[in-house]
């Protein structure tokens, strides 16, 4: 059962999509290729929003008073007809007028009339501007606001938001695929991948990597890795092993796997030859004095020195004599050109590190711009696919090919992939190590390869992504939010479903025990189930509602159970909840202790009772006992590693560190999740997906909570009730980078708009006055 629909039927079908999360008795699917929107139920086939909606209200129990609710499906359709500034304001007036005291259009709780009437009125854009406009209708914008802060309402929008902006590069991919690679011949295309290998593959690197194979086997050609380890003062051979890994944990891998190192001999005969052609020379100008005349244009003094005079030179170099080591050679391209990277760069240099392949075999080394086209041809590749930061070296690239004589190669620019509130710098990365903010190069918060997979994103995610991203050549910060939603849509059908109850609620530092804030909230609840078993039963139930080959679990049922603080505080005096998995309850006798918390309950069990009409559903666990106990677990959930979007060169990063990044939650979870292993991904119902981290110290399971693409949930989590927050220690004083503790705010400052005495907000409502209790 299901709704198929498009993103730009019109008028949108919200109520419909609404309804069906709110019940969630069909599943949503987005099919760019439909018109209008179609729900298959029970073997009908429904065409029309608004009979969409009462089929749902019936089966969901939400069709409220039929005569009332009747009328406002009446009311809906008038809606979009009315044009005119009075009729508009009538409507909206009476709407107003019912809502002056009442939560809800019919009855008590929420019908099928507030999905209808809220559908109508969301896709009429004047409605919507008199509403955020002015501010006579403000129980009608109270009520719009309520229904669209409803947990399944954001979901709805949420899912919504990612389908169109899925649409949106799926169009774009689709036509930039669709133009392949220039001079692209069946069986023949060969593609690289040339990391340097100096440190951590990041999510930018996957990008690239990514659409070489994606190329490769478009083509059914091939793709080599090659390292690109021509600096052996950053180079290590242990960085090659783990960028072997990070592919792999994305599933790349190449057809070979080559190293620019092994073609030193031949790149040092092309240098002698493009010496001896007069189209390079040696060069000793001061660093600071060549990068000063490139700039300005003007030719360096040696740049006319004889053939000899150059070889000589460079031959010193080779050997790294003192002499030598003053030395450079440069391609003699032009000295004013206005792409400046043709301006004479540097192609060859001396470094007596030894390499970690070639030892001292070597004194001087290419630099990539000479060594990577070189190497390209050498290998046979067709295809190098590089970042548009590189678009101006094109050029230069292509110099390098046809004043050696060797074979073509094509060149395909894709956009460097960058986001918001996130560093890619290897030297920014390395300052959050080396200082101990963060556990690693695989840490949750990193965006490495290793840090972004163990946080729980699926390689399927990242490939739809990244193929989605693939042609486009706007160069932006993007949103982490798409990622995250299509990495939701990849696990929620195979995630099997877990429950955890959050223990004693305290926030509290985690590295000193000390005390940063003062609210405290009570442990989880007790409850005595009149009519529960008298001893403990297990049944077997599925893992996934909706998806049986995900497998089994075992429940526990007993008489005494145990519910969370939040949800003992919210039941009502003889009000009825639903145990999920179990039935329905009433409470009957609740015990609150001095602080308002909640110490013990007691509800009667009543399994005749009709879950479609509580509201409140709720997750629960068996009290521990010998032969079924519950499991220690903490969940772990990250913020940004840095408080601005986008860092500039000038930034200091140590000024921009977020204070407290990771927050924990001790929480009981069911025996089920014994059974897991590092890196399966899991839903706790209620709370989110997460992917099991492994086993800390003391034995506690430990979990980290995955981002679901909704903007909420990726803000920031400061201050966030219930969590313990572990501060990011201050750096170390004395390192270049330090200067002095980190700020609590990087705000600037600016003055009052309403001056230093608050200025109470006045608006125009239909509601009683009553004087302010605290005053």
């Amino acid at each position: 059962m299901s709704i198929t629909l498009s993103t730009k039927t019109s008028p949108f079908p919200y109520a419909s999509i609404a309804i069906a999360t709110y019940t969630q008795k069909v599943d949503i699917n987005y099919d760019e290729s439909v018109d209008g929107v179609t729900l298959d139920f029970e073997g009908s086939q429904i065409f029309a929003d608004d009979e969409i909606v009462a089929v749902l209200a019936n089966a969901g129990g939400l069709a409220g008073d039929s005569v009332k609710t009747a009328a406002y499906f009446e009311l809906a359709k008038t809606v979009p007809t009315l044009t005119t500034i009075p009729d508009i304001l009538a409507l909206l007036d009476s709407l107003d007028n019912h809502l002056a005291y009442r939560t809800f259009l019919v009855g008590h709780d929420i019908t099928a009339a507030d999905f209808i009437i809220w559908g109508s009125i969301k896709v009429a854009p004047k409605f919507i501007g008199f509403l955020k406009n002015g501010q006579q209708h403000v129980h009608l914008l109270r009520w719009m606001s309520h229904i669209e802060s409803l947990e399944s309402i954001q979901a709805t929008l949420a899912s919504l938001t990612a389908a169109k902006a899925n649409k949106a590069k799926s169009n774009k991919t689709a036509a930039g695929f669709a133009l392949g690679l220039q001079n692209a011949k069946e069986g023949h295309v060969v593609t690289r991948f040339p990391p340097e290998p100096s440190g951590y593959l990041h999510i930018g690197h996957a990008k690239a990597a990514m659409l070489n194979q994606y190329f490769a086997k478009m083509y059914n050609g091939k793709m080599i890795i090659r390292f690109d380890d021509t600096n052996p003062t950053k180079e290590r051979a242990e960085f090659e092993e783990t960028i072997l890994q990070d592919l792999e944990l994305l599933n790349i891998r190449g057809d070979k796997v080559t190293h620019t190192s092994d073609y030193f001999d031949q790149i040092y005969e092309l240098a002698i030859q493009i010496i001896k052609s007069g189209k390079a020379y040696a060069d000793d100008t001061e660093q600071l004095q060549m990068r000063e005349e490139r700039g300005k244009g003007v030719p360096s003094v040696r740049r006319d020195d004889s053939i000899e005079d150059n070889l000589r030179h460079f031959e010193e170099m080779k050997i790294g004599s003192p002499e030598g080591l003053r030395w450079c050679i440069r391609a003699k391209i032009s000295v004013d050109n206005q792409n400046k990277t043709m301006r004479d760069p540097v192609i060859y240099r001396c470094n007596l590190i030894p390499h970690h392949r070639t030892g001292d075999k070597w004194k001087i080394y290419p630099t990539y711009d000479f060594a990577c086209p070189i190497v390209d041809s050498l290998e046979g590749v067709t295809h190098a696919l590089r970042t548009n930061e590189y678009r101006e070296r094109n050029a230069q690239y292509q110099w390098m090919i046809k004043t050696l004589g060797m074979r073509g190669v094509d060149i395909w620019d894709f956009s460097r992939l960058s986001f918001i509130y996130t560093l890619l710098s290897k030297r920014k990365l390395h300052w959050f190590v080396d200082r101990g903010i963060v556990r690693g190069w695989d840490d949750p918060r990193f965006p490495t390869i290793r840090g972004i997979r163990r946080r729980g994103l699926t390689v399927d995610a990242l490939s739809q992504f990244m193929l989605a991203q693939g042609p486009s050549q706007a160069i932006v910060s993007l949103e982490w939010d798409m990622i995250w939603a299509i990495n939701k849509k990849v696990i929620d059908p195979v995630a099997p479903r877990f429950w955890a109850i959050v223990k004693e609620n305290r926030c509290r530092h985690q590295q000193h025990q000390i005390p940063v804030c003062k609210l405290t909230q009570p442990s989880s609840v007790f409850v005595t189930i009149n009519g529960g078993p008298p001893v403990p039963e297990v049944k077997t139930l599925p893992r996934h509602k909706k998806n049986p080959d995900v497998g089994e679990k075992k429940t526990v049922f007993t008489s005494t159970i145990l519910v969370e603080q939040e949800d003992a505080i919210s039941f009502d005096d003889q009000e009825e909840i639903t145990l999920m998995d179990w039935g329905n309850a009433i409470v009957r006798s609740k015990t609150t202790g001095p602080s308002g918390d909640v110490t013990s309950l007691t509800m009667d069990l009543h399994l005749e009772g009709d879950f479609r009409k509580t509201k409140k559903k709720i997750t629960w666990l068996a009290q521990p006992s010998k032969d079924y106990p519950l499991v220690d677990v903490t969940l772990l959930d990250y913020d940004y590693l840095i408080t601005k979007k986008k860092l500039e060169e000038t930034d200091d990063v140590k000024d921009f560190v977020t204070p407290v990044s990771e927050f924990r939650e001790e929480a009981f979870a069911d025996a089920n999740v014994s059974t897991l292993t590092k890196g399966d991904i899991i839903q706790f119902e209620r709370k989110g997906y997460f992917v099991f981290d492994g086993t800390a110290e003391g034995g506690k399971l430990e979990f980290i909570r995955i981002p679901d693409g909704r903007a909420a949930n990726l803000a920031s989590k400061a201050g966030k009730p219930g969590v313990v927050a572990v501060e990011a220690p201050a750096p170390a004083s004395g390192t270049t980078a330090d200067a002095g503790p980190v700020p609590s705010s990087t705000m600037y400052k600016v003055e009052k708009i309403y001056g230093e005495e608050p200025v109470k907000p006045v608006s125009t409502t239909k509601m009683y006055t009553v004087s302010n209790v605290y005053e």
